[in-house]
């Protein structure tokens, strides 16, 4: 797992849309966001970097944070195109 956005987590924030957003997206009744999203790249089962984003995918659910300023972008489920049912 990459070390990098671990050892940032004091730098992880998010805006108030973002903030909306994720718990839109995920369903959440979590009132600290970013608290909430800390916990769960802690939890993560594994944090990819690609260009400018990390993902975070953790619980079925994929986090998007900025690898720059640490913003976390959106969630979203985690689709299952590659599972079909016969």
């Amino acid at each position: 797992m990459n070390n990098e956005l671990l050892a940032n987590l004091d730098k992880i924030h998010t805006t108030e849309l973002g903030a909306g957003r994720i718990k839109n997206n995920l369903g959440l009744a979590a009132e600290d966001i970013v608290t909430w999203c800390k916990e769960k790249i802690k939890a993560a089962n594994s944090i990819i970097r690609n260009g400018k984003n990390w993902y975070v995918y953790v619980d079925n659910s994929v986090l998007t944070i900025n690898a720059y300023s640490f913003t976390i972008i959106t969630a979203h489920k985690e689709k299952n195109e590659n599972k079909k049912i016969m």
